[in-house]
């Protein structure tokens, strides 16, 4: 598709203003990836109380970070009709992962938006193409990706779609990174993009192995976190195979590939438990046990660990370019 669009003006993060539609806990926290970098940010959230304490929540991530400066750039809109759209540059939608909502959301953000404003989805599930089916200007249309907790893990997915133009694609690229986040591209959006579906592949053994009694849960997240999983801080694996060496590697997966799990669907450990309700943290029960207390000391531990995670990587990490 050609572009009909003006070019991509998306410029510096302290130059440009964001709309964040959605306040729930991806849209808090994206909005702070945002007034980190003192772009003036606007966050569109009909529910009251989550919008009252949009800027408290916002201000404390940011005063941990010491960019309390930021909390100044941050806006809450209760409706599109409260936005100012003649000064928006980028458009990120957060809003509960159902295809209809996102596409009607998408056919006013195109209604309402400069042409040149970028327009992009957070969603995990629905591709960008069939988001904007049917849109006119789907050049500027993309996936934003983002990985929870937003502000502490710093990779973004950038997804283009079918119509998706790479110089658009480019331009959210640098912003992500003046924003201090490590953006890839994703050039096609298969389901599960880049990251979630190296997530599922290394899911979809370890449930298989839980299932065939070879391993616990329990020993299954040891060898992870522990193994393979911690040396990933400092090397992906690609690197990896540079490291240990790639004639190994194709000698040991000759052995190990033939006998992996290939099942089409998930494992029965994970089936039973999303068909009984023991869904996890939120159900107080998953693989393993929950109460109020064991959760909270599960969450500030997670978070202890993320930060102190980011703190080693943060020398490579880029810097924020206001």
């Amino acid at each position: 598709m050609p572009n009909p669009t003006a070019p991509v003006i998306l410029s510096r993060p302290g130059a440009a203003h964001a709309v964040v539609v959605g306040g729930g806990t991806m849209g808090a926290d994206v909005a702070v990836v945002l007034t980190r970098a003192l772009c003036r940010t606007t966050v569109v959230e009909p529910d009251a109380g989550r919008a009252g304490a949009m800027p408290g929540r916002v201000r404390g991530n940011l005063a941990a970070i010491g960019r309390e400066q930021g909390a100044e750039r941050l806006a809450v809109a209760a409706t599109l009709d409260a936005v100012d759209w003649s000064t928006v540059d980028l458009v990120i939608e957060c809003i509960p992962e159902q295809l209809d909502l996102k596409q009607a959301l998408f056919a006013e953000l195109v209604r309402r938006a400069r042409p040149d404003t970028v327009l992009a989805s957070n969603s995990s599930s629905f591709p960008i193409s069939a988001i904007g089916a049917g849109l006119d200007s789907r050049v500027r249309m993309l996936g934003l990706h983002f990985f929870m907790p937003a502000h502490l893990v710093p990779l973004v997915e950038v997804v283009m779609g079918d119509d998706s133009d790479e110089a658009c694609a480019d331009a959210l690229i640098a912003f992500m990174r003046r924003c201090a986040m490590v953006p890839v591209k994703v050039r096609k959006d298969l389901p599960g993009f880049l990251a979630n579906r190296l997530q599922h592949a290394l899911s979809r053994e370890a449930f298989s192995l839980i299932d065939r009694g070879i391993a616990s849960p329990e020993d299954v997240d040891a060898a992870v976190r522990f193994g393979f999983g911690f040396r990933f801080l400092a090397a992906g694996p690609v690197l990896q195979r540079d490291h240990a060496g790639i004639d190994v590697h194709a000698a040991a997966g000759a052995t190990m590939y033939p006998t992996f799990c290939n099942d089409d669907h998930p494992a029965r450990c994970l089936s039973e438990r999303a068909a009984d309700g023991r869904h996890g943290m939120k159900r107080g029960e998953g693989f393993y046990q929950w109460t109020p207390e064991t959760i909270a000391a599960e969450r500030a531990r997670y978070d202890s660990l993320l930060r102190a995670g980011l703190a080693l990587i943060a020398p490579e990490l880029p810097e924020i370019e206001p």
